[in-house]
């Protein structure tokens, strides 16, 4: 297995894991072979953390994190308009922000274009003290409210791992990661939801999970009748970090259970999260995990709405470093991206999936460095094309991106 795969809070297993690098073979459908076509990105040097969201107004959004050369921190953020990026625009800046290369911000948007825009910021000089902060924008981002808290609780312990939804035409559903119980010894990190309405009115906070894995990403969708759905790395007893999914219906807990059993114990956080995307009834999550001591990237779709899974799909092609998103381009078809290591380079892969279990054969979209600071490469569908968003780590690092038109 690739160590690049694990990284914290268990050092001691990269070693164990390090010689297990198994190549597999994949049954795959032929398809042609396209390169996408890189596009200039809005964000300028020094710049990391990109994430793609596709609004609920229809519109494809990047946003991005740029560090000053003497300290300090912006959000900034750009649309797809008329075949390229717009001009940047500035959400948010501070010398106190709590910059990480798993925990990045996002940017959601709601039918009437309504902006959420969350980053982090530092709670107190703890080195794991931050909070998350979310500001609102009504004008498209030309003004930007006040930040808040989505928790309440005032704790100077770890806030983020944020997942931002549009709940409704006039608020947003929030999930994050809350580690309000660590601060006596033997706590644990929880995940928690709340919604945030378009004037800054914030719901009743709710426990989702009592205990989870203390830093992989969450990811979160709304179902076709309208609960909020979300994915994340759970954690038992016996330290057992399976991926789980959790339904809300009138922000309780509806539904609770693992995507797979894969039964990976690991006495650490691998810092490796799932992703899912959903369209009408089908609901697609993508993960990586640990089976047999090799390391994998899988995928399974239901069809009705996240209540029942069909075939568990391996995805990878044999030495992944995990770090996966996904997208829907229709009910019965999926595209993965991951990072994959082909002889001795590390790259940005994807591949379709089909619900029905053919796969598509895989395809680069850049190299990268195996570094933290090539983060999470991001990935959307838009206008009839994939949309690709990384970090080039090479300094002085920047954000890229690239679009591939694409027929499911």
């Amino acid at each position: 297995m690739n160590s690049q795969f694990l990284f914290h809070r268990g050092k001691s297993l990269l070693r164990k894991y390090a010689s297990y690098i198994v190549p597999i073979v994949l049954l795959v459908s032929t398809s042609l072979f396209v390169e996408s076509e890189e596009i200039r990105s809005p964000a300028s040097a020094r710049s990391g953390e990109p994430n793609l969201t596709r609004g609920a107004d229809n519109r494809l959004y990047l946003s991005w994190i740029e560090t000053a050369p003497r300290g300090g921190a912006r959000l900034r953020f750009s649309s797809w308009n008329d075949g390229a990026w717009s001009a940047p625009t500035s959400v948010a800046s501070g010398d106190d922000w709590f910059v990480n290369w798993a925990d990045f911000p996002s940017l959601c948007a709601l039918t009437d274009g309504t902006l959420a825009a969350h980053w982090l910021q530092k709670s107190s000089a703890g080195t794991y003290s931050y909070d998350v902060m979310i500001s609102l924008s009504r004008d498209r981002g030309k003004s930007w409210s006040k930040p808040m808290t989505p928790h309440r609780d005032g704790t100077l312990t770890e806030h983020g791992f944020v997942s931002l939804v549009p709940l409704t035409s006039t608020s947003f559903g929030v999930f994050w990661l809350d580690g309000r119980n660590m601060k006596k010894d033997g706590g644990d990190m929880s995940l928690r939801f709340v919604t945030l309405r378009r004037d800054g009115q914030l719901g009743k906070e709710r426990l989702v999970d009592a205990r989870v894995c203390e830093c992989c990403q969450t990811s979160a969708a709304v179902l076709a009748n309208g609960d909020p759905y979300v994915v994340y790395r759970d954690r038992s007893p016996d330290e057992t970090r399976d991926i789980w999914t959790a339904t809300l219906r009138d922000g309780e807990v509806k539904r609770s259970h693992t995507i797979n059993p894969d039964n990976w114990v690991i006495e650490g956080c691998p810092v490796n999260g799932p992703a899912t995307r959903r369209h009408g009834n089908t609901v697609v999550v993508a993960w990586p995990t640990i089976k047999d001591q090799r390391a994998e990237v899988r995928v399974r779709f239901s069809g009705d709405s996240g209540k029942t899974f069909g075939t568990t799909l391996r995805v990878d092609d044999g030495s992944p470093m995990g770090r996966v998103d996904v997208v829907l381009l229709n009910s019965e078809a999926a595209v993965v991206s991951w990072l994959e290591t082909k002889e001795g380079n590390v790259e940005i892969r994807w591949r379709v999936v089909y619900r029905n279990g053919d796969l598509k054969a895989s395809q680069s979209v850049a190299k990268t460095l195996p570094s933290r600071a090539s983060g999470f490469p991001q990935l959307e569908f838009f206008e009839g094309s994939l949309f690709f968003a990384w970090t080039d780590a090479t300094k002085p690092a920047r954000v890229r991106t690239a679009r591939l038109p694409i027929s499911p």
